[in-house]
Order: structure tokens, then C-alpha cells, then sequence
């Protein structure tokens, strides 16, 4: 029996603000709850030892500082002792602090990892379907920008509540010592309370639309990254410059404005303990002078007010960063609560030496629409033998791209079923599925690493990885091994971004290693030869056949032209979304009227094609001669 997973808590937070910033703080502490009990343990040692300096102070200035001024001898001598009392509660002040800065780093490191840890899991877990629905920007931006603004507010949020002791403390003391004095002096903390209010108000909003901003410029930005080559080759380089700069104008409008609110809520957070301070001297006066304080205790309630500026101000830059955080983590919780994720199965697919069977009943997929859904696949039904090379062909938005992706479980049908040797692919344990199924797609991705890392897709000496000689066997299958040969370093070979280095061919004959290499049983080619030269596309499909002691493995090809169509034991004729007809090459051209139109017409494509790559390669020759 399958283990059973625990349900998840979802991220989305749900209520009033204040309930949603209180299960955010929350959530985050309880993340962490040895470092943060250390941080905020640490914080309250600062406030306790805060206060300690004010009373430490209060006594030296009745018992050392004002007998001593009066000629007290005795007091004179007492010098030293409250200098070193002064200076032991400064040192323990100070290791305080570097505790809670040390413990407040790590928690905040901590939570940040943790959330691109679960971002970029549910982005593994989630179809290609809603990968299609957001674009790449607002992808990078949950990971980055968002992390950030969501955790940024656990900085100072230690400070923030080790302090409460120093509040509680100092107010115990303030009562003790005089009401009046203590109701001046903490009058500035439901001010305070009163202002973040306002704050928060008018916050969100400007925090939101630059949130949204940030995702829209990196979105902006990596387009114009991905097109560099069509953006040179057309000379819109204005064009896209003033799309950037547009986005990023309104970005900064909004920076402006998230600036501006803030500007007006910090120096009223940094007036109140001032205002306080007054208000403590003007009483303090008074009740001096009517001999219900002394003056050491006028002192020590104006010292310890003075030094409760920090955590009000610690208190405001958890409220000033709320706004932004409760913004972060709703973005965050989209993501991470976002439904359509492919559910898990535990039934193992056994290898064995000849190709897997594949098997399509009443395979459909819609897709949501303005109207209502919209069908791409109805009632495809398809049954391939071990072994075999069946070409699917169509013209284009017939399905066949929606087709192939079922099978590799890119995505799920609506209805129907799609079987590999007998086994629903929804059941099959994950691990087993993508070692022996794999999809290698027109849109070829090299990454900028060597030869071997691109086609092992695994770390030198990592457990399982494929070995130098099972790479070259790939590479050789693939008819890129003397492309690699070629390369300084072979194998090693450092390769640019995207595989720059290499043509468009020589890439997707790499692609087509990388899936050789780990011996698939069930191939599926979508259109995977697009930019190899006919012949070599020719002997890569006739070694497929053989490339494992005879038996090489059931391939599904999604071909446009008919010179590989033709190597197919059987052609699959995909129209409207349904397979209209089935049969050999010559089957079909000779019955289905629809087919023959279609490769016809993938034969005068194929020719222009040959002239063009002809043309290309005479004025390179021509050029050559001139120089």
C-alpha cells in the first residue's frame, strides 16, 4: 500500500489584517523555533540589561554623583565601584545585542531558503498547463522579490518582542518609582498604535502595485533577453527600449509612492519617544518640586524613556515592513497553494530489453475558455506495439504536440486513458516513468555546462550516473559524437549559454543523446529533428532500430517531412483533434485525400528548405573566395 502523505497546511492566509499578520509572524517563528527562541531571548536579555543601565544609573547619580559634588568623601571613593557596575551592565549589553543580530540573521537566512526551497518544488510539481498560464517574470519574481518582501519583516522582529520586557520592566519601574511620571512616559505607545493604523491604510495599496511592477519589469526584461537575436536582427531595439523604460517609470512611480508613505510614518515613529521625554521632564519638575520624587529619580525615568526610543522604533519597523510582507507572502501563497499539481503513483514499470507498449483509449483534453471548455483531443485511440516507429502527422493545432506530452505525464487527459505495458501512467511510480519515457521536444535546451553534464544531466562520480563510454555510445546514436571530437576538451567541453557554440542541428542532436543515454524503451520525438540535415536524421531513425542488441525502442515521431514519415512502421493522421486514419505511408497516401494534401505540401516545404540551406551554403563559399 502507497504511504499516505499528511494533508498540507495551505499558505493563504485568511481574515482581518491584523489576524493575517499575526498568523504570518506566527507561522514564521513556529518555522524556527529553536533560532528564534535564542533571538528573542537574546533581545529580552538587551532590554533587561537597558533597563539595568538606567537604574544602575539612577543610583550613582543619588549615591555617587550628587553627595559627591557636595565634598561627601566617602562618595568620592564610591567612584569606582559605579563605574565598574556601569561597565559590567555595558559589556553584558553588547553581547546581547551581537546574540540577537547573529540569531535574527540566521532565522531570517533560514525562512528565506525555506520558502525558494517550496516555490521552486511546487514549479517541479505543477503540469506544464499552468507553467503556460504565468509567464517567466512573475515566476522569477515569487522566487526572489517576493521571498524577500515576505521575510524581511523577521529582522527586526526579535528586537521587536525581546523588548516587551524592556516596556514591561521599565513600566514596572516607572509605577514604582511615580503614576505620573509612568503615564507620561508610555503615553507614546497607543500613539504608536494609532499611527501605524494610518499606516497600514495606506500602505498596502502602494506596496501591492509595486509588488505587481517588479514581476512586469522582470518579465519585460527576460523577453527581451530570450529575443536578443530577433530583436538585433529587426532593429527594434528603440521599440523595446521604450517597453522597458515604461515599465520601469512605472516602477519607480510606485517605489515613489511606497517611499513617500513611508517618509511621513518613520518621523512620527521617531517623535513620540522625543515627545515623551518632554512631557516625563515637565512632570518631573512638578513632582520634584512638591518632594514626591528626587531628582535621581527624575533622571532615571528621563534616561530609561530615552532609551525606550529604540524599541518604539523597533516596533515601527515591524509595522512599517507588515504591509509589505502580508503583499510577499500572498504572492508566495498563489504558488505554493495553486491547485492542478499531478498526483503521485507507486506501481513500478519494469524494464526489460525491447521497447514499451503504448496504448491511448478515448484520450481527451480540454482546456478552459472564454465560453466555456475548449477541446484540443476527442476520443483518441491509439495501440503501439513493442518496437515499433509510428509517425504522427498533421497540420498545424491538429493536437499532436498535446498528444505526445500525455504520455511522459507533462499533463493529464480529461477523459480517457493512456497506458504504458498495460499500466495507467497516472499509477506508475514517477522515477520509473521518466527513466524510460522520455520526450525530447523541437525547442532544444542546452545548458551552460560541458558536453558530459548536458548529456549525463548529473554531477561527475554521482551515484547512477551514466559512464564516459555509455555518453559516447548516446553521442554516437545521435551522429553528434564527431561534433564533440571536434570540441576542445571532447567531453569536457564547456558549452555557452543555451549552447551557443553549437548550430541549431548539432543541438538537438545533443538533446537526442541526452535521452539515449538512458536507455529509454519508449521514445517520443516531437519534431525533435527539425533542424538536422535529412540524411543524418535518416541514419539517427534507422539506429534507433538496433542500438540495444537488436531490440531498440518503440519510438513515437512527430515528423513534418515525409522522408522520415517514411522510416515509420505506421503513420498516425491527427486532424481536428481526433486520428482520422492510420496505416503505412503508402496506406495512407494512397486512400486518405487529406493525408496526401498534407504531404504534398511537407514535400514542397522540404524542398524549399534544401534550396535555401543550398543558397546559404553557396554565398558562405562565394564569400570565402572573395576574402
Amino acid at each position: 500500500m502507497p504511504p499516505r502523505s499528511t494533508p498540507r497546511r495551505p499558505a493563504t492566509l485568511t481574515g482581518s489584517v491584523t489576524r493575517r499578520s499575526a498568523l504570518l509572524l506566527g507561522r514564521g517563528i513556529s518555522s524556527q523555533p529553536g533560532t528564534y527562541v535564542l533571538a528573542i531571548g537574546t533581545s529580552a536579555a538587551f532590554g533587561a540589561f537597558t533597563v539595568a543601565v538606567s537604574r544602575v544609573l539612577g543610583w550613582a547619580t543619588d549615591t555617587v554623583v550628587v553627595p559627591a559634588l557636595n565634598g561627601d568623601a566617602d562618595a568620592r571613593g564610591r567612584i569606582w565601584l559605579a563605574g565598574g557596575a556601569l561597565a559590567l551592565v555595558a559589556l553584558s549589553l553588547a553581547l546581547s545585542v551581537a546574540g540577537r543580530r547573529v540569531f535574527a540573521g540566521i532565522g531570517v537566512s533560514d525562512q528565506q531558503a525555506m520558502w525558494r526551497r517550496g516555490v521552486t518544488r511546487q514549479y517541479l510539481k505543477l503540469p506544464m498547463s499552468w507553467h503556460r498560464r504565468h509567464p517567466t517574470g512573475q515566476l522569477l519574481s515569487n522566487a526572489s522579490s517576493d521571498v524577500e518582501a515576505a521575510t524581511n519583516v523577521f529582522n527586526p522582529l526579535p528586537f521587536a518582542l525581546g523588548v516587551v520586557v524592556m516596556i514591561a520592566v521599565a513600566a514596572v519601574a516607572l509605577f514604582t518609582t511615580d503614576p505620573y511620571l509612568a503615564v507620561a512616559a508610555l503615553i507614546v505607545l497607543p500613539l504608536a498604535v494609532l499611527a501605524n493604523v494610518v499606516f497600514q491604510r495606506k500602505m498596502s495599496p502602494a506596496v501591492t502595485r509595486a509588488q505587481e511592477l517588479r514581476a512586469d519589469v522582470a518579465d519585460n526584461a527576460h523577453e527581451s533577453f530570450e529575443a536578443a537575436l530577433l530583436v538585433k536582427s529587426l532593429g527594434t531595439e528603440d521599440r523595446e527600449e521604450r517597453r522597458f523604460a515604461d515599465r520601469t517609470d512605472q516602477l519607480r512611480a510606485a517605489n515613489v509612492r511606497v517611499g513617500v508613505v513611508r517618509a511621513y510614518f518613520d518621523p512620527v515613529i521617531d517623535m513620540l519617544p522625543s515627545l515623551g521625554s518632554v512631557l516625563v521632564l515637565m512632570v518631573g519638575v512638578w513632582r520634584a518640586s512638591t518632594g514626591a520624587v528626587d531628582t535621581g529619580d527624575v533622571v532615571s525615568a528621563a534616561y530609561l524613556l530615552t532609551l525606550m526610543a529604540v524599541p518604539v522604533r523597533a516596533f515601527g519597523w515591524v509595522l512599517g515592513d507588515l504591509p509589505r510582507a502580508l503583499v510577499g507572502q500572498e504572492r508566495l501563497a498563489r504558488v505554493v497553494d495553486a491547485e492542478g499539481e499531478l498526483a503521485l503513483g507507486f506501481t513500478p514499470l519494469t524494464r526489460t530489453a525491447q521497447g514499451a507498449a503504448l496504448r491511448m483509449t478515448g484520450v481527451g483534453v480540454e482546456v478552459p475558455g472564454p465560453a466555456g471548455p475548449v477541446p484540443i483531443l476527442r476520443g483518441v485511440d491509439v495501440d503501439i506495439a513493442p518496437g515499433r516507429v509510428v509517425a504522427l502527422v498533421g497540420s498545424t493545432g491538429a493536437g499532436k504536440t498535446t498528444l505526445v506530452s500525455l504520455v511522459p505525464r507533462l499533463s493529464d487527459p480529461t477523459t480517457g486513458r493512456i497506458e504504458v505495458d498495460g499500466t495507467d501512467v497516472r499509477d506508475l511510480a514517477a522515477d520509473d516513468l521518466t527513466a524510460q519515457v522520455v520526450l525530447v521536444g523541437q525547442q532544444t535546451f542546452i545548458f551552460e555546462d560541458t558536453v558530459r553534464g548536458n548529456v549525463s544531466l548529473a554531477d561527475p562520480g554521482e551515484s547512477g550516473a551514466p559512464t564516459d563510454d555509455q555518453v559516447w555510445d548516446a553521442l554516437r546514436l545521435a551522429r553528434v559524437d564527431g561534433v564533440v571530437c571536434d570540441l576542445p576538451g571532447g567531453l569536457d567541453a564547456p558549452l555557452g549559454e543555451r549552447g551557443s557554440n553549437l548550430s541549431g542541428g548539432q543541438r538537438q542532436r545533443l538533446a537526442i543523446a541526452r535521452a539515449l543515454v538512458r536507455r529509454p524503451r519508449l521514445l517520443i520525438l516531437d519534431d525533435a529533428t527539425s533542424a538536422v540535415d535529412p540524411r543524418v536524421e535518416r541514419d539517427i531513425l534507422s539506429g534507433l532500430r538496433s542500438h540495444t542488441d537488436g531490440a531498440g525502442p518503440t519510438v513515437l515521431l512527430v515528423a513534418y517531412r515525409m522522408s522520415s514519415v517514411a522510416l515509420a512502421d505506421e503513420v498516425l493522421h491527427l486532424e481536428g483533434g481526433r486520428v482520422v486514419d492510420h496505416g503505412t505511408h503508402g496506406e495512407l497516401l494512397a486512400r486518405d485525400p487529406g493525408y496526401r494534401a498534407l504531404a504534398t505540401a511537407y514535400e514542397q516545404e522540404s524542398e524549399r528548405r534544401a534550396e535555401a540551406r543550398a543558397d546559404a551554403l553557396d554565398d558562405e563559399a562565394m564569400a570565402g573566395d572573395e576574402r
